[in-house]
């Protein structure tokens, strides 16, 4: 049955996903309810009711399942077995996150359900960095199993030698070792699950990195990523099926020569969807509400011929005023304070002929 208007929905962290989250609910006429433990988390600002509070905080954690008809979560890096007193109201359930939280476990799950991702063995030592260079071949991309993003946690291994150095670079910790790829381009796909098994695919979106983070998606993805459309979207719904998730789900691709291989499956709303906002008839965000409350899904084509998001990382955000100036340009400030390096401080989202428009330096 559908929650009604009114409705509280819990939010497992207080960062930007969950501010345009809480801010999607507010358009539908839900109260959002944050639980972060900072001390002002940027999600808080616009919700009904906030929390402040570790993700392990049991007692806490069954006081805000009080207050809320269902929760959700906004990243996957949250201990898994408190949120046992969440059971019977969180979606996606734990499954999706105890997957996505372990690369190791990540790939075998993915191989599991018939889907390629890049040939890799697993890492526990410098000794297993050899050993995987000369199964996988030279270079290797290492990356921690837990706890990595945007880049860190990772480091790459082009000869022997390289491996002790590689090795302290992720601070000794168990990791996966992938084999390079030779790929033509990176894409993501987003689709949305319901209860009922009902799914729903965004169109593919054409992914640009600059340092290990996302610079620019840009819808349509382009005639390297056409061809490839049918395949994601069933790969993708092979994962969400064998997990039973609900919500929404984002899976990363290489743009192989001979078929999509996945990089990555994030179990939440993600940075390369933000396009949506203004480019789809149902953003992501919305289409992740609408699938945890029992909605029906919403619409995912595009509302103009395109869109291009750019984040804005670090001091880009001091051009604010140029964005705001700009025809077309539709800015996202997420009120995090401090500009640090590498810091998502917001987006900025063109659509149609303005998708073409200026891009941060």
């Amino acid at each position: 049955m559908a929650l009604p208007p009114g409705s509280t929905i819990g939010i497992l962290g207080g960062g930007q996903l969950g501010r345009m989250m809480a801010l999607a609910a507010a358009r539908l006429g839900y109260r959002c309810h944050i639980l972060d433990p900072h001390e002002q988390p940027c999600a808080a600002e616009v919700s009904a009711e906030f929390t402040r509070a570790a993700y392990d905080d049991r007692d806490a954690l069954r006081r805000f399942a009080d207050e809320c008809d269902v929760v959700t979560y906004e990243f996957e890096n949250i201990p898994v077995e408190p949120l046992a007193v969440l059971a019977d109201k969180l979606a996606p359930s734990t499954r999706s996150l105890e997957v996505a939280q372990d690369r190791a476990a990540e790939k075998r799950f993915i191989e599991g359900c018939g889907v390629r991702v890049a040939p890799w063995r697993e890492v526990d030592s410098a000794a297993d960095i050899e050993v995987a260079l000369e199964a996988l071949g030279a270079p290797i991309l290492l990356k921690s199993r837990r706890y990595g993003y945007d880049g860190k946690g990772q480091a790459w291994v082009r000869r022997a030698e390289e491996a002790a150095e590689a090795w302290d670079a992720i601070g000794r910790q168990p990791a996966v070792a992938e084999a390079g790829m030779t790929f033509g381009a990176e894409f993501s796909l987003i689709l949305a699950r319901g209860a009922n098994g009902e799914t729903s695919a965004f169109p593919p979106t054409l992914n640009h990195h600059e340092g290990g983070i996302l610079r620019t998606s840009t819808v349509p993805a382009g005639p390297q990523i056409a061809p490839f459309t049918d395949q994601a979207i069933a790969a993708a719904r092979a994962i969400e099926e064998a997990l039973g998730h609900v919500g929404v789900l984002t899976v990363e691709f290489f743009a192989c020569a001979d078929g999509p291989v996945v990089n990555e499956i994030a179990p939440r709303v993600h940075n390369s969807g933000h396009w949506t906002i203004e480019g789809a008839q149902t953003s992501q965000f919305e289409q992740h509400l609408r699938a945890i409350l029992g909605l029906p899904l919403g619409d995912p084509t595009l509302v103009s011929a395109g869109a291009t998001m750019e984040n804005l990382i670090g001091d880009d955000v001091d051009r604010w005023a140029d964005f705001v100036a700009e025809p077309g340009a539709h800015l996202h400030l997420y009120g995090k304070g401090e500009a640090r390096p590498g810091r998502k401080m917001g987006h900025v989202t063109r659509l149609g002929s303005a998708a073409s428009g200026p891009s941060v330096d």
